[in-house]
This record gives C-alpha cells, sequence and structure tokens, in this order.
C-alpha cells in the first residue's frame, strides 16, 4: 500500500502514525478540493465546511480502530458507524423550503454525505477509493451542473405576479387552468388587491424553456396577459 506513494521518496510511512497523518492530510485535501468547487459555486456548504467534514470523518474512524484496539475491547467500526447518522442531521439543516413551495440545498445535502463518505474511507486506509470517488464526484458537480445549464435542463423557480380587472375566483381558475393545460404546478398562490385591481402571485418551477412556453400561454389570455415575471431561483 505504502507503494502508491513513491512521489515522496524522502519519507517513509511505515509507522502507525505516519500512516494516520498521511490519511488526515490526504482527507483535508480531498474535502477541501471538493469544497472549493462549491466554494466558487457560492453554495452554503464550502470549502471549509467540506474539508471539516471530510477530515473529521477520517478522524472518527481512526478513533473507532485505534481505541477499540487499544482497550481490547468493543466493536472496531461502533464510532465510525455514527458518522452516518450525524451528517444527515448536517445535511437536513442544508436543506430549505422557500415561502414559494421550492426545496433548495439538496445537492449540498448529498454532497456533504458524499464527503463524508470519502473521509471514511481516507481513514480505513483505502487510498485509491477516495481519489476515484473524489475524482467522480468532482466531475459530476462542475461538468454535469454545465451541461444541465447548457441544455436547459436546470429548474428555475420563478415567481408570475397577474394584475386584472376580473373577479378572483375566475382570475385563480384560469390561472390554474393554464398552469394545468402547461404540466406543472402552481406553488405559493397569493391573491390581494391594489389601486382597485386584483393581483394574483404564485411561482413555478420549470426549465427555461417550459417558463417560455407558460409565458406564451399566459399571453394568450385574456385574463392573465397582463403579468410580469420576477427572476427566481435555482433549484438545486
Amino acid at each position: 500500500m505504502m507503494s502508491d506513494f513513491v512521489f515522496l521518496p524522502h519519507l517513509t510511512w511505515s509507522g502507525p502514525l505516519e500512516q494516520n497523518l498521511l490519511r488526515l492530510l490526504l482527507s483535508a485535501v480531498l474535502g477541501g478540493f471538493i469544497g472549493l468547487e462549491r466554494e466558487l459555486k457560492h453554495r452554503s456548504a464550502g470549502l471549509r465546511t467540506n474539508m471539516f467534514i471530510c477530515f473529521g470523518s477520517a478522524l472518527f474512524t481512526i478513533l473507532s480502530t485505534d481505541l477499540a484496539g487499544r482497550f481490547g475491547v468493543g466493536d472496531h467500526t461502533r464510532i465510525a458507524a455514527q458518522i452516518i447518522p450525524g451528517i444527515g442531521f448536517i445535511g437536513a439543516g442544508s436543506i430549505l423550503h422557500s415561502r414559494t413551495g421550492g426545496v433548495s440545498g439538496l445537492t449540498t445535502a448529498a454532497t456533504i454525505f458524499v464527503v463524508a463518505s470519502i473521509g471514511m474511507a481516507c481513514g480505513g486506509g483505502s487510498y485509491w477509493v477516495a481519489l476515484i470517488a473524489t475524482v467522480f464526484i468532482f466531475i459530476a458537480l462542475r461538468f454535469l451542473g454545465w451541461m444541465e445549464q447548457r441544455f436547459g435542463l436546470k429548474s428555475l423557480i420563478m415567481k408570475y405576479v397577474v394584475v386584472s380587472e376580473q373577479p378572483a375566483s375566475d382570475l385563480v381558475a384560469e390561472a390554474h387552468s393554464v398552469v394545468d393545460e402547461s404540466g406543472k404546478e402552481m406553488r405559493g398562490l397569493r391573491l390581494s388587491r391594489a389601486n382597485g385591481h386584483q393581483q394574483l402571485a404564485f411561482s413555478v418551477e420549470a426549465t427555461r424553456e417550459e417558463h417560455k412556453e407558460l409565458m406564451d400561454a399566459l399571453h394568450q389570455s385574456d385574463m392573465l396577459k397582463n403579468f410580469e415575471v420576477k427572476a427566481g431561483v435555482e433549484a438545486e
């Protein structure tokens, strides 16, 4: 296994301490590598968060084995097994529900979960598994995300505001009909009255092309043709 690191000829990694230091160092580098990509996209879990999660997972994995071996009792994987539910709490905290009904942070939560597994691989000495997994995750985050945007596959949550003199019940029924025909779901519907006009606001999650088709359908409706669209957030 140590032959994998022949690029460090002046250092020997034969002792337990050196092996553990190598595992912790590798976990910090790999976690930071993925975290840097998240940082460049301005996600909530960035460089330091992913680095700490990967490093901590590796450290807990090492401690799980060392403590059980030192005292001669207990399961060698008991501490490491608690990493998974612990990371679940952190991931759940990164998922946000907006007032419009959209959900964001799913990719961030999934990334945190995978980064923890990379840290466990480093802590368990599975260096090549950790390296290959890191490369794969980086490609998925960087290039698959680019492809989603390039081919219009990424969903956007956009807010539509319709102003009309029609009765509220007719306005809502027409809006539901147009959105349903487009195959989408209306979220966060709000009805108010301003300057003697009915104002209907709702949000729709769809790709850019689908939003364009929905706008065309709204323009064709006499009740809904007076509307404006507010820039929405990217559904993650």
